[in-house]
């Protein structure tokens, strides 16, 4: 058993239980990361400064202040003895402590831990938004004995060691400073309000529970004449979770693909208008378009935002067999966006309809599997666009689910299209569940959750044949749960959550 299990069991307390009730307490311990703080030197844990507001000129700059030493810095740069109560704001000239030149008159916000974003002693100085001013405030506090720069996500971080976020809620705030979109913020702000944390809280006490019910079944079950029913009812609890958690990770990726953007992959047979419609989309010239095929010869990838949804658009090379080296790589290139992508809009030419007898199902059909495409189409989701029906009109259809006939050159049909690509591109990021259930939205949610499920499962298999065993699996099931939200092993994923974050973040 390791470090990180054998501190969760023996945080499990068991309590001896009334005979009549069977139910079994535990003793309230404090979370086992709170233990991590130990870990870091005085250095990494001394008073830090920074800017915390955008860089450029502006009206108004933040700077904050946190740490053990923030009232020694407040009265050096105020010149103020006696400080205000904490969480009260006040108005004050700053000067430096060593030059003793005035910098600026600033109102200030001076909080007193723990009742503070970082749990520390905290103040932040909002003063005039020049650079000049900026930087002699950030010099006067580097002059201050026992201060230093922050470094990126220092302050976020300090707010997870002293219990203020957990790191779903750390990561739903790092996603909230980065959102481009209107869907990603509000997926953010869900996630930074605990909407995951409450979740994983919750499955986690009914584990927690079950496993403290276990191990009084093995400890106290002939002292106590615990019945076979309380191992029943685990069972059954467990079950339940590791139900709840496989239905949780069946959401098709919408939280990821919201937080980093919905792959589209416009394909198909040289010179039929992909590169045109990527223009249209992007209402820009993102791409050369020319009448000679084979003109795109690499990926060219545009970021949008559709209707407040994120989409990651790549126009790719045209598909056919070519003795050309340079259109060659690009047409394996345009493969592997197809096999990556999450929507294929894939483009046909109302020619190829004319001179075929086959319908568009069946021409589709047809050229994929010449292609060697039919193994990447599966499980895709594909609309089918049928281009250029102003050069032959008598092939326009009415549109289907998936297939639109338009004419990129007048703009026939593309309103229908575009209107259908959009609620795509929002089914494919679970807009209608935004806020009301939580989505998975790292990578690392997903495989602590499918190996918790998979650890409740193997206690659930052994429950008849060692309890001990399942006990042991359920613990493990437990910690998979508890690195989600840092409270098992958290620092050694501290680094990789945090660097993404700002200085003053």
């Amino acid at each position: 058993m390791n470090c990180c299990v054998r501190l969760l069991s023996n945080a499990l307390t068991l309590q001896k239980s009334c005979s009549c009730t069977g139910i079994i307490g535990l003793k309230k311990r404090a979370p086992p990361y709170r233990g991590i703080i130990r870990n870091y030197t005085a250095t990494q844990l001394g008073t830090i400064f920074a800017h915390s507001s955008g860089f450029g000129k502006c009206g108004v700059a933040v700077i904050r202040v946190s740490g053990e030493k923030t009232k020694q810095a407040m009265s050096a740069i105020t010149k103020k003895k006696k400080l205000p109560n904490a969480k009260r704001v006040f108005v004050s000239r700053l000067w430096h402590p060593k030059s003793n030149s005035m910098l600026d008159r600033a109102v200030v916000f001076w909080f007193a831990a723990p009742s503070s974003f970082t749990g520390e002693d905290m103040c932040e100085f909002q003063v005039h938004g020049g650079p000049a001013v900026i930087a002699s405030v950030l010099d006067a506090l580097s002059s201050i004995e026992g201060l230093r720069p922050a470094e990126a996500g220092d302050f976020t971080k300090r707010a997870f060691l002293n219990d203020k976020l957990d790191l779903t809620e750390v990561e739903g705030l790092g996603d909230l400073i980065h959102a481009e979109t209107e869907g990603q913020r509000r997926q953010a702000v869900h996630q930074m309000e605990g909407s995951l944390s409450s979740l994983y809280q919750t499955w986690t006490k009914q584990i927690l529970k079950s496993m403290a019910h276990c191990e009084a079944f093995i400890d106290f079950g002939e002292d106590q004449h615990l019945g076979d029913q309380v191992l029943t009812n685990v069972v059954t609890e467990v079950k339940d979770v590791q139900l709840k958690i496989e239905t949780h990770l069946q959401d098709s990726h919408r939280g990821e693909r919201l937080r980093n953007g919905v792959r589209v992959c416009i394909a198909g047979l040289p010179n039929v208008g992909k590169s045109t419609l990527l223009n249209l989309i992007t209402q820009r010239q993102a791409a050369i378009v020319s009448p000679i095929a084979g003109t795109t010869r690499d990926v060219i990838e545009t970021a949008l935002d559709i209707d407040g949804f994120p989409v990651l658009m790549s126009d790719t090379a045209g598909l056919r067999q070519s003795e050309d080296i340079i259109e060659k790589e690009g047409v394996s290139r345009a493969f592997k966006k197809i096999k990556e992508a999450d929507l294929i809009v894939f483009l046909l030419c109302a020619d190829s309809l004319k001179s075929s007898s086959k319908d568009v199902g069946q021409l589709i059909e047809k050229q994929a599997k010449e292609l060697g495409l039919l193994k990447d189409f599966y499980g895709k989701q594909l609309l089918y666009v049928v281009n250029k029906i102003d050069l032959n009109m008598d092939t326009a259809q009415e549109n289907s689910d998936n297939t639109f006939y338009v004419s990129c050159k007048n703009m026939d049909g593309m309103s229908s299209f575009l209107k259908h690509f959009s609620t795509c591109i929002k089914d494919l990021c679970g807009a209608t569940s935004i806020g009301s259930i939580p989505s998975i939205t790292q990578q690392r949610h997903r495989k602590h959750l499918a190996d918790c499920a998979q650890f409740l499962q193997q206690a659930i298999d052994n429950f008849d044949l060692d309890i001990v065993i399942a006990a042991e699996y359920m613990r493990m099931a437990l910690h998979e749960l508890g690195k989600i939200s840092g409270k098992v092993d958290a620092e050694q994923i501290l680094d990789v959550i945090f660097q993404d974050f700002c200085i003053g973040k």
